[in-house]
């Protein structure tokens, strides 16, 4: 096997959903500048991502739409024309 393959500097780390809230911790090696209190009082890394399982329409089941920065706008415009 290759030595140094694999990244060295992964630590605990919380995701946060920011269409609903949801939050979740895990080991990533992932570089944030951003921290956030955790449940158990300790500071971590946060990394915000726009959607995850508990906001994703096809692991809910609903149709929502989530338009960030009017990409969805941005794409029918770009093809509006063809």
């Amino acid at each position: 096997m290759k030595k140094d393959l694999h990244p060295s500097n992964y630590r605990l780390v919380v995701f946060k959903d920011m269409s609903n809230d949801y939050a979740f911790m895990t080991k990533s090696c992932v570089e944030t500048k951003e921290t956030i209190a955790w449940e158990d009082g300790n500071e971590y890394p946060l990394v915000k991502l726009e959607i995850s399982h508990t906001s994703h329409p096809f692991y809910t089941g609903k149709m929502k739409l989530v338009d960030t920065a009017g990409r969805i706008d941005k794409f029918r415009s770009r093809y509006e024309k063809k």
